[in-house]
């Protein structure tokens, strides 16, 4: 908002100057909170009971149980990192999950597979998948049987927030607890579903000697459940074994650069909303009240006070007021003895400059510090934007894209675990092979945005 000074040869009448605000920059800076206290990754493992459950208890995801959602909250409030995640999630999308045929090495055009993959959803599956392993490096998924347990009939996402780890016994990790964690005070005994949780390191061959298909370590194949429902557990690997892996980015909030990122919003904010710039300065001469008065033969001290103060709001809003843009205003001047002139109104144009401009290039630091800790190049987000930002050509980008696309492979490695004991349980595995083929980007001279490659397409031509 423009504010407009009034001054003249005197003393200062109260209302010479107009709306000024004090700022409280530093107030709104400080409720900023350190984001690296949401972390407790070296505190000890607590558990909580499952109610109705008699002996079993879950692994707290963070001390509170609310590690997850703090995670969503803190990413949700950054433009880039919100953005950052969903680049990261599509990318690892590609193309899309596809069912491929061994011989022709295209699409399936099976109608039983192809049937089952309609009914499973598959592309809301990998994107769900696909979320979770971004967010938090793991994911879970359900298979269920049919009743005679011959065949994977559904395939199953489980949002990761809402999976806690049942403590491990001997080692092994034997149920996921799904529930609603982010209400954990108003949960009952039937809001938990408790999961057979298959192992990790071997989901298909566990899942065999469950349903009686391959013999056990005591030599014998029997049926040794009547579950038909089963969870499958994919964990991208990270230093240190913990229940739920800390992901990599999380360096960015144990780190400063959130925070500081933060506090230049909130600065920026502040400053903005409670400072307010003089736009002009009215210089007048300590005889133009009174000849004004005299003008209009205003001789009461009272009324000439009232004529004074209206005569300030006609020349504040003479020079804000956006209705008298182009118009004229004629005021008198005369020539003192000196020769000098002596104007009795004179308006000057304050130059204040940009305001908030001040931390524009500590905050392009931040948001590429963001982007570094997001593995993402900031030229392929927008994260720094402008003409002057050296942003790459479009054969670097490509290459960048390609580069982004093939760091995805590992991803896709370890969601595809679900998939392929999908096809060898239901006997598949001589017909189709899951594969998620990537986006890569051409030039012109070739007729086409973009083409599909897939891992294998790469494996053979190396």
């Amino acid at each position: 908002m423009d504010k407009t000074i009034l001054q003249y040869d005197g003393d200062f009448m109260p209302g010479d100057i107009f709306d000024i605000e004090v700022s409280n920059v530093a107030t709104e800076m400080a409720s900023v909170e350190d984001s690296s206290l949401v972390f407790d990754e070296d505190a000890n493992v607590k558990t909580t009971s499952v109610p109705g459950r008699k002996g079993m208890a879950y692994v707290n995801f963070g001390e509170d149980n609310q590690l997850p959602f703090n995670i969503i909250k803190m990413i949700g409030i950054d433009e880039v990192m919100s953005q950052n995640k969903l680049f990261n999630v599509i990318t690892c999308y590609g193309a899309g999950l596809k069912y491929m045929d061994v011989d022709t090495r295209q699409p399936t055009t099976h109608p039983e597979i192809k049937r089952w993959l309609i009914h499973n959803s598959l592309p809301l599956f990998q994107l769900e998948q696909a979320t979770d392993m971004k967010y938090f490096f793991f994911c879970v998924s359900v298979i269920i049987l049919s009743k005679d347990g011959k065949r994977i009939n559904r395939l199953i996402h489980k949002e990761a927030c809402y999976c806690r780890f049942q403590q491990a016994k001997r080692g092994k990790i034997n149920h996921v607890i799904y529930a609603n964690f982010r209400e954990n005070a108003s949960l009952h005994p039937e809001d938990y579903e408790v999961i057979r949780l298959l192992d990790p390191r071997d989901p298909l061959g566990d899942l065999m000697v469950l349903m009686g298909r391959e013999p056990g370590r005591d030599g014998e194949t029997r049926v040794r459940t009547d579950d038909r429902k089963f969870a499958i557990l994919v964990r991208f690997p990270t230093p240190g074994f913990q229940y739920y892996p800390i992901p990599y980015y999380t360096s960015i909030f144990r780190g400063d650069w959130y925070d500081i990122k933060r506090l230049i919003g909130k600065g920026k904010k502040a400053k903005l909303r409670n400072h307010a710039s003089v736009k002009y300065q009215v210089e007048v001469h300590k005889d133009y009240w009174s000849n004004i008065c005299a003008e209009e033969h205003i001789t009461e001290p009272l009324k000439k006070m009232e004529r004074i103060k209206k005569e300030k709001e006609n020349i504040k809003n003479f020079v804000s007021g956006i209705e008298n843009s182009g118009k004229v205003w004629i005021t008198g001047y005369y020539i003192d003895p000196n020769g000098r002139e002596v104007r009795m109104v004179r308006i000057n144009v304050v130059e204040t400059g940009k305001e908030g401009g001040d931390w524009s290039e500590d905050i392009q630091e931040a948001s590429n510090i963001t982007c570094y800790g997001d593995n993402i190049h900031p030229n392929l987000v927008g994260a720094t934007p402008g003409k002057g930002q050296s942003n790459n050509s479009g054969s670097d980008k490509r290459e960048l894209f390609t580069l982004k696309q093939a760091l995805e492979i590992p991803f896709h490695d370890l969601m595809n675990i679900p998939h392929n004991i999908v096809i060898e349980y239901n006997g598949w595995s001589e017909k189709v092979y899951p594969d998620v083929p990537m986006v890569l980007l051409t030039t012109l001279d070739q007729n086409t945005d973009a083409k599909q490659k897939t891992a294998s397409d790469l494996e053979n031509k190396s």
